[in-house]
């Protein structure tokens, strides 16, 4: 929990400390156009719109293509957990076809196993923690396949026993690997850095084109520095689902449900 709130308040000082920034950046943009009304009796610069424009297209096509990657990435995680269930519970069911004496210790691998895939990403930032439980995860899935394949050639086993369990504990095992990979996926930090840039240079133009006002007009400057702030708050929060305000941990109630399922049999 304290990693969470660590979190937190780091992308919310960021946020905040972008916000300010931006501002002062958008107060330089005005001093700037200032200077060049004083220096020049035709005002502005000429063909600053294109200039404008570009920036600003730039920078929304960036954040809407940081933005949905960050929700595409959410929703495929929270889809994995649900395959993961399904892996998991197939292959708990077709545990029926083993012998009848392996069955007992079988079962009860897989819901210790079930059960610490449930809570192996509640705290990813403990290292360390996180380390025991991958630990964990591989041995039980090594003595669980031992088992099933001894289990698969005994003589009251079923014929089918080793043709349609063997694969369903390659897919309950191979999607471990999967979900590891799908939280390790970012952006690379050059997007970031973009992102930023840009942010940066939007706000130095905001500033710059409302030089030929006599008084600053706070609402826009404020306006846009907030929007842009909260965006990218919103982006950074969506990349890391277990550590900020936007997370997926409800979806593991699957597993907790499926774990259940285990013990009342």
């Amino acid at each position: 929990m304290a990693d969470k709130i660590d979190f937190t308040l780091l992308i919310t000082i960021t946020a905040c400390v972008l916000f300010l920034l931006m501002v002062v950046v958008s107060e330089l943009g005005r001093r700037i156009g200032l200077k060049r009304i004083a220096n020049d009796p035709k005002g502005l610069a000429e063909g600053i719109g294109a200039a404008e424009g570009a920036v600003f297209a730039l920078l929304g096509l960036v954040i809407a293509f940081t933005f949905s990657g960050a929700a595409t990435r959410l929703e495929e995680r929270r889809d994995l957990i649900t395959e993961e269930a399904n892996a998991i519970g197939t292959a708990y069911l077709r545990i029926d076809l083993l012998s009848k004496e392996a069955q007992p210790e079988i079962r009860k691998l897989f819901r210790t196993y079930t059960g610490v895939r449930a809570t192996i990403y509640e705290d990813r930032a403990n290292k360390p923690l996180m380390k025991i439980k991958q630990d964990k995860v591989a041995d039980l899935q090594t003595r669980i396949w031992n088992l099933s394949l001894a289990a698969s050639r005994l003589p009251d086993a079923w014929p089918q026993a080793t043709m349609l369990l063997i694969p369903a504990l390659n897919e309950m095992i191979d999607i471990t690997t999967t979900r590891e990979m799908a939280t390790k996926n970012h952006p690379p930090v050059q997007i970031y850095i973009l992102l930023y840039g840009l942010s940066f240079i939007g706000a130095l133009l905001v500033g710059y084109s409302m030089s030929v006002n006599k008084e600053r007009s706070w609402l826009h400057i404020l306006s846009f520095s907030a929007v842009m702030s909260l965006a990218i708050y919103v982006i950074v929060d969506l990349e890391y689902p277990r550590l900020g305000l936007i997370k997926v941990d409800t979806s593991d109630q699957v597993l907790f449900d499926l774990q259940k399922s285990m013990e009342v049999e």
